[in-house]
């Protein structure tokens, strides 16, 4: 197999464990205080694409860890998939003004 071929693969199996481990999780997640929303991409680390395909974790806002209940803190990881906390502020249909 090629390069590419075996890259291609190596990537429909993360994609494909980060949608199963997302599927088994979410709705714990989204119980969680400041979780808004919970996807599947590529991970980001100071800003920057790390490459790796985790579990995307939308919050409010970010918090220190000594803020949280340690039922709150969202792991680093879950099941072997990365998980990324992005802050994205509150989340409103297009529609709806400010």
């Amino acid at each position: 197999m090629s390069e590419q071929g075996l890259e291609a693969q190596n990537l429909e199996a993360a994609l494909a464990k980060a949608h199963a481990v997302k599927q088994e999780h979410e709705a714990d997640l989204l119980n969680k205080p400041n979780v808004v929303g919970v996807g599947v991409g590529l991970c980001l680390r100071g800003g920057v694409p790390t490459g790796e395909v985790g579990l995307i974790v939308l919050v409010r806002s970010k918090l220190p860890a000594s803020e949280l209940s340690p039922d709150d803190i969202i792991p680093s990881e879950i099941q072997s998939v990365p998980v990324d906390v992005q802050e994205v502020g509150d989340i409103r249909p297009a529609n709806q003004k400010l």
